[in-house]
């Protein structure tokens, strides 16, 4: 185990990453504990605030996040001090990500149906974060040889490849798949090469005059958000609670 750890983790320079992520879910994770402790009014925890006005936890967040971030840039991937900032910069990113909804509308939507955003964003960085610390590099470059790294030609293509393939998943409305793509990109092939959501860019410029294709891709549409909305909502609930019925 001490040879993996060292072979996997520490001599390739992981350790801030993975203490980083560590601390961003551990942080989000209490966060939601106490937070719906004090929706149901339980335990000794209540809103903070300060002449008259709720401070959300995203600004201690930001104020971490940026700590955290800049003093990872200012220091090294060995020793104390980087691992101090991973830790510090992953829990002001889980605060931050945590408010990610209110960030976005502008407005107390932690709450609200609004507010899975905040969840779904956790969720997705998390994964991403953890795919690369499984040693997945963006845009596929860990899939090219010691050889082909070594031409520049075949890295840029694969680059762009890989690239071009994000894109037309997230121009077909697939938004999920294409960030995933960035990092494997087999699933942004997937997206690539399906058939468009309706009202994506993609479906309004190249099915405007295709009604058979419209009609494929609505239905398509319709079967995926009815398999799969309930279970993402169950889900959903189970990590951030339940929305405020409107």
């Amino acid at each position: 185990m001490g040879e993996w750890w060292h072979r996997n983790i520490v001599e390739p320079g992981k350790l801030p990453l993975l203490l980083a992520l560590t601390a961003f879910v551990l942080t989000f994770v209490v966060t939601r504990v106490v937070t719906r402790l004090i929706r149901a009014g339980k335990g000794p925890f209540g809103n903070v605030e300060a002449g008259g006005v709720h401070i959300h936890h995203v600004i201690p967040g930001v104020v971490l996040t940026v700590i955290g971030g800049f003093a990872a840039v200012a220091g090294g991937r060995q020793g104390f001090g980087p691992a101090l900032a991973a830790v510090v910069f992953g829990i002001g990113a889980g605060l931050v990500l945590d408010e990610f909804a209110l960030i976005l509308h502008l407005d107390d939507v932690y709450w609200s149906e609004a507010g899975r955003q905040s969840v779904e964003v956790v969720v997705l960085t998390a994964a991403l974060v953890g795919l690369v610390l499984a040693g997945f590099t963006p845009f596929g470059v860990d899939g090219v040889s010691q050889g082909e790294s070594q031409d520049r030609t075949n890295v840029i293509l694969t680059v762009a490849g890989n690239f071009l393939f994000s894109l037309l998943a997230l121009a077909k409305g697939k938004a999920r798949l294409a960030v995933f793509g960035v990092i494997v990109p087999v699933i942004a092939l997937i997206g690539a090469v399906r058939l468009a959501r309706p009202g994506s860019p993609w479906a309004r410029r190249f099915y405007a005059h295709r009604p058979r294709a419209r009609a494929k891709a609505r239905l398509r549409a319709y079967r995926h958000d009815r398999r799969w909305s309930g279970p993402r909502r169950i889900v959903q609930d189970w990590i951030g609670g339940r929305p405020d019925p409107r």
